[in-house]
Protein backbone atom coordinates (compact mmCIF):
# COMPACT_ATOMS: atom_id res chain seq x y z
CA UNK A 1 0.00 0.00 0.00
CA UNK A 2 1.25 3.24 -0.78
CA UNK A 3 1.31 5.69 1.91
CA UNK A 4 1.83 8.88 0.47
CA UNK A 5 1.55 10.79 -2.60
CA UNK A 6 5.44 11.46 -2.40
CA UNK A 7 6.12 7.81 -2.50
CA UNK A 8 4.26 7.19 -5.58
CA UNK A 9 6.72 7.80 -8.79
CA UNK A 10 4.39 7.91 -12.05
CA UNK A 11 5.89 5.81 -15.12
CA UNK A 12 4.95 6.30 -18.77
CA UNK A 13 2.46 3.51 -18.40
CA UNK A 14 0.44 5.43 -15.24
CA UNK A 15 0.34 8.20 -17.58
CA UNK A 16 -1.74 6.68 -20.45
CA UNK A 17 -3.66 4.81 -18.01
CA UNK A 18 -4.81 8.15 -16.86
CA UNK A 19 -5.19 9.75 -19.67
CA UNK A 20 -7.65 7.00 -20.78
CA UNK A 21 -9.50 7.37 -17.52
CA UNK A 22 -9.84 11.08 -17.60
CA UNK A 23 -11.37 10.59 -21.19
CA UNK A 24 -13.43 7.41 -20.37
CA UNK A 25 -13.63 6.68 -16.75
CA UNK A 26 -16.47 4.03 -18.03
CA UNK A 27 -13.65 1.56 -19.60
CA UNK A 28 -13.82 -1.93 -18.53
CA UNK A 29 -10.87 -3.17 -16.91
CA UNK A 30 -10.46 -5.66 -20.08
CA UNK A 31 -10.36 -2.68 -22.14
CA UNK A 32 -8.62 -0.64 -20.17
CA UNK A 33 -6.14 -3.35 -19.94
CA UNK A 34 -5.91 -3.62 -23.83
CA UNK A 35 -5.45 -0.31 -24.75
CA UNK A 36 -2.32 0.25 -22.48
CA UNK A 37 -1.54 -3.27 -23.43
CA UNK A 38 -0.41 -5.12 -20.26
CA UNK A 39 -2.91 -8.23 -18.86
CA UNK A 40 -6.09 -7.13 -16.80
CA UNK A 41 -4.78 -8.46 -13.48
CA UNK A 42 -1.71 -5.81 -14.09
CA UNK A 43 -3.94 -3.18 -15.25
CA UNK A 44 -6.21 -3.67 -12.06
CA UNK A 45 -2.86 -3.46 -9.84
CA UNK A 46 -2.02 -0.12 -11.15
CA UNK A 47 -5.85 1.19 -11.19
CA UNK A 48 -5.78 0.02 -7.09
CA UNK A 49 -2.23 1.77 -6.35
CA UNK A 50 -3.39 5.01 -7.98
CA UNK A 51 -6.69 4.92 -6.40
CA UNK A 52 -4.78 4.13 -2.87
CA UNK A 53 -2.04 7.03 -3.58
CA UNK A 54 -4.81 9.42 -3.76
CA UNK A 55 -4.24 10.04 -7.37
CA UNK A 56 -7.30 8.55 -8.50
CA UNK A 57 -9.71 10.47 -5.71
CA UNK A 58 -13.07 9.46 -7.18
CA UNK A 59 -15.12 8.59 -10.84
CA UNK A 60 -17.94 10.89 -11.77
CA UNK A 61 -20.40 11.03 -14.86
CA UNK A 62 -20.60 14.44 -16.43
CA UNK A 63 -24.08 15.31 -17.17
CA UNK A 64 -25.22 17.58 -19.91
CA UNK A 65 -26.60 21.25 -18.71
CA UNK A 66 -28.50 22.33 -21.38
CA UNK A 67 -30.89 19.38 -21.73
CA UNK A 68 -31.58 19.39 -17.99
CA UNK A 69 -32.66 22.57 -18.37
CA UNK A 70 -30.11 24.54 -16.57
CA UNK A 71 -29.55 27.90 -19.00
CA UNK A 72 -28.05 30.21 -16.22
CA UNK A 73 -24.25 29.59 -15.73
CA UNK A 74 -22.76 32.35 -13.00
CA UNK A 75 -19.50 33.32 -11.80
CA UNK A 76 -20.51 35.10 -8.78
CA UNK A 77 -17.94 37.38 -6.64
CA UNK A 78 -18.62 37.41 -3.06
CA UNK A 79 -16.44 39.89 -0.64
CA UNK A 80 -16.94 39.79 3.26
CA UNK A 81 -16.66 41.98 5.64
CA UNK A 82 -14.97 40.09 8.47
CA UNK A 83 -11.79 37.21 8.13
CA UNK A 84 -12.04 35.67 11.32
CA UNK A 85 -11.50 31.79 11.16
CA UNK A 86 -14.86 31.55 12.61
CA UNK A 87 -17.04 34.25 9.83
CA UNK A 88 -14.88 32.00 7.07
CA UNK A 89 -15.52 28.63 8.31
CA UNK A 90 -19.15 29.58 8.56
CA UNK A 91 -19.42 30.94 5.31
CA UNK A 92 -17.39 27.58 3.80
CA UNK A 93 -20.06 24.87 5.43
CA UNK A 94 -23.28 27.15 4.14
CA UNK A 95 -21.77 27.08 0.31
CA UNK A 96 -20.55 23.27 0.62
CA UNK A 97 -24.26 22.86 1.47
CA UNK A 98 -26.01 24.45 -1.29
CA UNK A 99 -26.55 22.55 -4.60
CA UNK A 100 -26.37 25.37 -7.46
CA UNK A 101 -22.58 25.85 -6.20
CA UNK A 102 -20.72 23.97 -8.70
CA UNK A 103 -17.35 25.55 -7.72
CA UNK A 104 -16.06 27.57 -4.47
CA UNK A 105 -12.71 29.38 -4.39
CA UNK A 106 -11.18 31.48 -1.95
CA UNK A 107 -9.08 33.88 -3.60
CA UNK A 108 -6.99 36.81 -3.22
CA UNK A 109 -8.08 40.33 -4.87
CA UNK A 110 -10.81 42.52 -4.61
CA UNK A 111 -13.11 39.88 -3.56
CA UNK A 112 -12.82 36.95 -0.60
CA UNK A 113 -14.61 34.41 -2.48
CA UNK A 114 -15.19 33.33 -6.20
CA UNK A 115 -18.33 30.80 -6.89
CA UNK A 116 -20.11 29.17 -10.34
CA UNK A 117 -23.25 28.77 -10.03
CA UNK A 118 -25.82 26.96 -12.34
CA UNK A 119 -29.64 27.83 -12.51
CA UNK A 120 -32.35 27.14 -14.51
CA UNK A 121 -32.83 31.14 -15.04
CA UNK A 122 -32.40 34.42 -14.24
CA UNK A 123 -35.30 34.16 -11.22
CA UNK A 124 -33.67 31.64 -9.59
CA UNK A 125 -30.37 33.48 -9.76
CA UNK A 126 -32.46 36.41 -7.88
CA UNK A 127 -33.83 33.78 -5.73
CA UNK A 128 -30.16 32.35 -4.66
CA UNK A 129 -28.66 35.43 -4.16
CA UNK A 130 -31.66 37.03 -1.98
CA UNK A 131 -32.05 34.18 -0.04
CA UNK A 132 -28.82 31.85 -0.12
CA UNK A 133 -25.96 34.66 -0.79
CA UNK A 134 -27.41 37.64 0.96
CA UNK A 135 -28.62 36.31 4.07
CA UNK A 136 -25.13 34.30 5.11
CA UNK A 137 -23.72 36.84 7.84
CA UNK A 138 -20.28 38.80 6.94
CA UNK A 139 -20.71 39.09 3.21
CA UNK A 140 -21.04 42.37 1.87
CA UNK A 141 -20.79 42.66 -1.31
CA UNK A 142 -21.92 40.46 -4.03
CA UNK A 143 -21.24 40.70 -7.89
CA UNK A 144 -22.26 38.47 -10.83
CA UNK A 145 -20.96 37.54 -13.99
CA UNK A 146 -23.75 35.45 -16.56
CA UNK A 147 -21.14 33.23 -19.34
CA UNK A 148 -22.86 33.95 -22.28
CA UNK A 149 -21.27 30.07 -23.72
CA UNK A 150 -18.59 27.86 -22.56
CA UNK A 151 -15.47 28.29 -24.77
CA UNK A 152 -13.43 25.41 -22.92
CA UNK A 153 -15.00 22.54 -20.19
CA UNK A 154 -12.29 20.10 -18.85
CA UNK A 155 -12.43 18.06 -15.96
CA UNK A 156 -8.82 16.32 -17.41
CA UNK A 157 -5.63 17.10 -16.14
CA UNK A 158 -2.75 18.22 -17.91
CA UNK A 159 -0.49 14.83 -17.60
CA UNK A 160 2.97 14.84 -19.36
CA UNK A 161 5.81 12.44 -19.52
CA UNK A 162 8.49 13.87 -17.23
CA UNK A 163 11.46 15.32 -18.62
CA UNK A 164 14.69 12.87 -18.56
Amino acid sequence: MVKSLVDYKLDDTDRVLLELLQQEAHLSNVDLARRINLSPPATHARVKRLEEAGIIERYVTILNKDRLGFDLLCFIYVGMNAHQRKHIDFFQEKVVRMPEVLECHHVTGEYDYILKVLLKNSHDLKTFIVENLSALPSVTRIQTSVSYGEVKSSTALPIQKEEL
